[in-house]
């Protein structure tokens, strides 16, 4: 195999994952890692599995084993095997897999791995190079760090949904569990550091993250306006609270969205659409927040008498950043879509040839005077339950250390 080939495999070839987690913020956690190469191991409870497998509908596939798009999403490049960890012998099934794996990833209440007698230091006497990640709803310890977890409690209380609607009197949570996806994006990036660190120190750790931490985590500039400048953030529709304009228009047929983030592109917007960028009220970008009402009035009176496909030209000759607002039946019918490589193809064991949306990052060398693409591109379906019971039980026994 040649280094590209190499590469080619994904970064994470050879890693092994045990993936004790259920429902999303786990699942995506372990899933980003399988994407780029690591061999996953999703371990489900028996008969049921994952909880979000009954999540649904829509369910698709045979009447009498239909299968839930919610765990087809978060899912795919991992083995299934069931076990009932009160049993003394799964239970040592799955501490062989632990003794092999590189990454633990769980997202229980607290207690629970203790109480199924798998706490952290059991874990490491299983596998002082385990790296283990914890997600929790609230996190682990605190005062109410023994909370359950839901992506939209945690919206809430994250105050995500307070800064999110119409206005301050509309709290609207966002249209994907966004709290649960991030914590699982935080929870990789942690693995990756702490699979980092171990190389110098040869010891596994644990990670720990939670839905609080993800969404308190991407607070960004409102964070600051409250710790800092003192304000209280509300929502206030489609709309940003620091620059104007920048948000969403009405027009003849729809609504374009606009960013004019400088001053430059405040001045060739006006000469675009025969504005003056020096009028009272709309000088800088201050005075155009303090009056953003206005604002908003004077530039949906131009646009009333385009269509959004004449604004988006008009605006992109005059280099103003502007886009539509597209249906997701839109998005994956889009080339540019397709061309970075967000939608896969994968034959499930059930339901045959599907198209899942697909990973977001692309890997690239330079050969010679060319930049090659490393990207792995071959891609498993989202496991039927228990589907690889046999071939782990296998490899688990062709791999047992000789005594």
């Amino acid at each position: 195999m040649t280094e590209l080939d190499d590469a080619a495999a994904g970064p994470l070839a050879g890693l092994l994952v045990v993936d004790l987690s259920r429902a999303l913020a786990g699942p995506h956690a372990a899933m980003m890692l399988g994407d780029q190469g690591a061999r996953v191991i999703k371990v489900e409870a028996q008969g049921t599995g994952d909880d979000s497998r009954g999540w649904g509908p829509p369910f698709v596939g045979p009447a009498d084993d239909p299968q839930a798009t919610y765990f087809l999403a978060c899912n795919r490049n991992k083995e299934s095997i069931t076990l009932d960890l009160k049993s003394d012998e799964d239970l040592r099934t799955l501490e062989r897999l632990i003794a092999r794996a590189d990454v633990l990833v769980e997202n229980f209440r607290s207690g629970v791995m203790s109480r199924l007698g798998l706490s952290t230091g059991r874990l490491h006497e299983l596998n002082l190079r385990l790296v283990i990640l914890s997600i929790t709803g609230f996190g682990h310890d605190g005062p109410e760090g023994g909370r359950a977890g839901y992506d939209q409690i945690a919206q809430g209380e994250s105050g995500l949904m307070s800064m999110t609607g119409s206005g301050p009197n509309d709290p609207q949570r966002v249209g994907v569990p966004i709290g649960d996806l991030l914590a699982g994006i935080y929870g990789a990036y942690g693995v990756l550091a702490a699979l980092q660190r171990k190389q110098k120190t040869g010891r596994g750790e644990v990670v720990r993250t939670s839905l609080l931490a993800a969404l308190v985590g991407v607070h960004a500039f409102q964070g600051t306006r409250a710790t800092v400048a003192g304000e209280v953030p509300r929502a206030q529709g489609n709309h940003h609270p620091s620059i104007a304009p920048y948000g969403l228009f009405a027009c003849e047929d729809g609504a374009v969205q606009i960013s004019v983030g400088s001053e430059a592109l405040w001045r060739r917007f006006c000469d675009t659409f025969g504005l003056d960028s020096a009028a009272p009220g709309f000088a800088s970008n201050a005075e155009r927040v303090a009056h953003r009402a206005d604002v908003i009035r004077v530039i949906e009176r131009e646009f009333a008498t385009h269509t959004v496909e004449r604004l988006l030209v008009m605006l992109d000759e005059a280099g103003i950043p502007a886009g539509r607002v597209r249906s997701l039946d839109e998005v994956y019918a889009w080339d540019q879509v397709a061309s970075q490589g967000l939608l896969v193809d994968v034959e499930h064991t059930i339901l045959g040839p599907i198209t899942l949306p697909g990973p977001p990052l692309r890997f690239f060398e330079n050969v010679g005077d060319a930049e090659v693409e490393t990207t792995l591109r071959q891609h498993s379906s989202p496991p039927a339950l228990n589907q690889h019971e046999a071939s782990i039980l296998a490899w688990l026994d062709e791999t047992e250390p000789r005594p």
